[in-house]
């Protein structure tokens, strides 16, 4: 009946009609305008037929994924008359899906998300697999559902969980969406095109049914079903999960509270104007532009990796906390791996770090006990090469000092298969100086992986002189089986990340030369929306790993990095304050209860600083920021014209998943566009006597001129 690039329409031998999504070159099915232009068109066609009823499924492994972000964000940034123009039109669709003239089924197996789940709310009836996964992602992106979802969900669900759905955002499970009235029934994968005809032909046995189905889910909610007690059930947990910069959640739930009470034609032109005002704030300018250059990274990895092939046995020298946290991510996604280190106590603390964290596994009831022992299993720890002939990759992760790092990866090349890939988790020595006594080069790289190793999802994949694309796409491939986000960087001191936030600790050395107050410092940059502030973040590194890498970064950018003063934090680091791991450093740490490191005041370390300081003074929390973020940015700025990354995109996902910067604020090369480029370079002069760090490049300030972008 219909065969299309999105969408096609076949008719059963039942003469219920069969719509299936399968959008031609896409891994998923996703509502780009082509797919809408295509269901308009099918709507039509199924509304003129004599089709007694329609399935709609996917031939993909997912249903739908969602609208096309990527595609759509283009339109947030429309006037609001056009932008809900737009809205209405898509809303119109889905209105016309739900008020077809015969019964309309969902067959959902895998990802039915946002626009996806919206569609699967328009038909009558939603039959699901134990795959399917369903839920509102929008509130993420600092939007709201658009097609429709604020108004039929909670008219289709159970009231309560539709609100706590769309306001989180969360993705639930087949059986969490039967329970919460999501999807009428589970049914097997093999028998649901089957169950989908039963379903049809019972609801066109008893036609008053499905009929009082769809007037109920036109109506406002009776007084016994409105949302004022699900609302503000909601709202408590909001409140008590304090201060959100993300709008989104808060303005959704006031949506729904005012929707439930009115019809559903009221309630879709309340969503409309909800969706439009979240869309045009700066919050949802970031949030989407994070997502769109995620897909791009996505993208890139896919290519990169298609073109290697990821190990199946790999290699970890060095134990200790951070060696034991590479072979437990490893062990966990099921590869074998030989952990080796020059003492037993490595080795027993690196079993132990990995042991530990695969106990938490099983305490959270991500693991069986069975599950955890099979895991640990995987790890062979040895105190020489035995296992090593057999590996694909070794990830070398000793002590962070140029000539060690060489000995020990000349000797570990004797060692391995002349195809395994040898690897370096550095973070700051260049790539090409520790290739230096290698035989092969082209099989060594960086593999730079970040601390604490299981939750930091970032792994910079560095590209030495020497290092062939083969090695580079086997470790993408690598790190990409171990769960992670490689990012693909060029070598040079501190890489990407790293390079990036020691001019940001620069500038929090010389504001406390300038006597900035440590806990004001820290609670400006936190309220600006990073995890912690400088000075707690220093602690958490480690004062002597930070003064160690200060000196590697002062060698490769002398003119930026190399300080003209003592700084606080080698003050500290000489007086014995090493940070989290001495218990004291720019604060003093003490565990609670639970063994979690508790921070609290150090008068010492602020007696310390104070006298280093020729006079103390009060900076506002915006002259904090702006001398903090700078120098961050403009590295940034430079990373990307040096080509250590390809693109803007890449640059912001790096800083997002490796040092946490504010996901709502998009990024630090999106976050000076949010500034205004020349703005930003105004504001950059009137800093320029504080030397290099705040100097914008003349690229900079030609694209300020041109009012350019970097990212469209």
């Amino acid at each position: 009946m219909y065969h299309a690039n999105a969408l096609r329409l076949t008719r059963l031998e039942s003469g219920i009609g069969h719509l299936v999504f399968d959008l031609a070159g896409s891994p998923v099915n996703k509502f780009n305008r082509q797919t809408l232009d295509e269901l308009r068109e099918v709507l039509a066609l199924v509304a003129g037929s004599d089709l007694r009823g329609l399935l709609c499924s996917s031939a993909k492994s997912g249903f739908i994924a969602g609208a096309d972000i990527a595609e759509f964000s283009s339109q947030f940034r429309l006037p609001a008359s056009e932008l809900s123009a737009w809205l209405a039109q898509s809303q119109a669709l889905f209105s016309t899906l739900a008020a077809l003239p015969i019964p309309t089924v969902s067959l959902i197996d895998g990802q039915a998300l946002g626009g996806g789940f919206e569609f699967c709310l328009a038909t009558d009836y939603r039959l699901a697999t134990r795959a399917a996964v369903l839920g509102f992602p929008e509130v993420g992106l600092g939007i709201c559902p658009g097609f429709g979802g604020t108004v039929r969900a909670p008219r289709v669900m159970d009231t309560q969980a539709a609100v706590s759905w769309i306001v989180s955002g969360q993705s639930h499970t087949a059986d969490e969406a039967l329970s919460a009235g999501a999807i009428d029934a589970l049914v097997d994968a093999q028998l649901l095109l089957e169950s989908g005809i039963e379903q049809i032909e019972q609801a066109l046995q008893q036609p008053e049914v499905w009929q009082q189905g769809r007037h109920a889910r036109q109506a406002a909610l009776t007084p016994g079903d409105t949302g004022a007690a699900a609302c503000a059930g909601v709202r408590a947990a909001l409140q008590a999960a304090g201060a959100n910069p993300n709008p989104a959640p808060a303005l959704v739930l006031q949506l729904l509270e005012r929707s439930v009470a009115v019809s559903a034609a009221e309630a879709l032109a309340q969503e409309i104007a909800c969706f439009v005002s979240l869309a045009h704030s700066d919050v949802a300018a970031s949030l989407v532009g994070l997502f769109v250059a995620d897909q791009q990274l996505r993208q890139k990895t896919r290519a990169w990796a298609a073109r290697g092939k990821a190990a199946d046995r790999i290699a970890v020298l060095g134990a200790g906390i951070m060696g034991g946290g590479i072979a437990y991510q490893a062990a966990l996604k099921g590869i074998d791996v030989q952990m080796k280190d020059i003492a037993q106590a490595g080795l027993d603390a690196g079993m132990k770090e990995a042991q530990q964290l695969l106990g938490r596994q099983v305490q959270k009831g991500r693991l069986s006990h069975a599950q955890a022992a099979e895991a640990l299993a995987r790890i062979h720890p040895t105190l020489d090469y035995s296992g090593f002939a057999e590996v694909d990759l070794v990830v070398e992760a000793v002590v962070e000092k140029q000539a060690v790092k060489q000995a020990v990866l000349a000797e570990v090349e004797r060692q391995v298969p002349a195809t395994a890939i040898l690897a370096s988790n550095t973070s700051t020595i260049s790539i090409t100086a520790l290739a230096q006594p290698l035989q092969r080069p082209a099989q060594f790289c960086g593999m730079h992986f970040f601390n604490p190793v299981p939750l930091m999802p970032l792994v910079e994949v560095i590209r030495g002189e020497g290092s062939s694309e083969q090695s580079i796409a086997s470790t993408v491939a690598t790190a990409q089986r171990l769960g992670k986000t490689p990012i693909v960087v060029r070598d040079c001191p501190g890489f990407l990340v790293n390079r990036i936030l020691f001019p940001y600790f620069g500038a929090f050395a010389m504001l406390l030369r300038d006597g900035a107050d440590p806990r004001a410092i820290d609670a400006a940059m936190e309220a600006f929306g990073w995890p912690m502030g400088p000075a707690w973040l220093l602690d958490v590194v480690g004062l002597d790993t930070a003064v160690h890498a200060q000196a590697v970064m002062a060698q490769g950018f002398p003119d930026r990095m190399q300080y003209d003063f003592t700084s606080a934090t080698q003050w500290l680091f000489e007086s014995g304050r090493l940070g989290q791991k001495s218990g004291a450093g720019f604060y003093r740490y003490t565990p609670d209860a639970a063994g979690r490191l508790q921070k609290q005041v150090d008068e010492q370390a602020l007696a310390l600083i104070r006298s280093q300081q020729k006079a103390s003074r009060d900076f506002t929390a915006q002259e904090i920021v702006d001398r903090m973020m700078l120098p961050l940015c403009l590295e940034t700025v430079r990373c990307l014209e040096d080509g250590i990354v390809d693109t803007a995109a890449e640059a912001d996902m790096g800083l997002v998943l490796g040092l946490g910067f504010p996901r709502f604020r998009g990024g630090a090369l999106r976050y000076l566009e949010r500034q205004g480029l020349a703005a930003f370079c105004a504001l950059a002069d009137a800093l320029a006597a504080l030397g290099p760090l705040y100097h914008p490049t003349a690229t900079l300030r030609a694209m300020a001129a041109a009012g350019a972008r970097f990212h469209a």
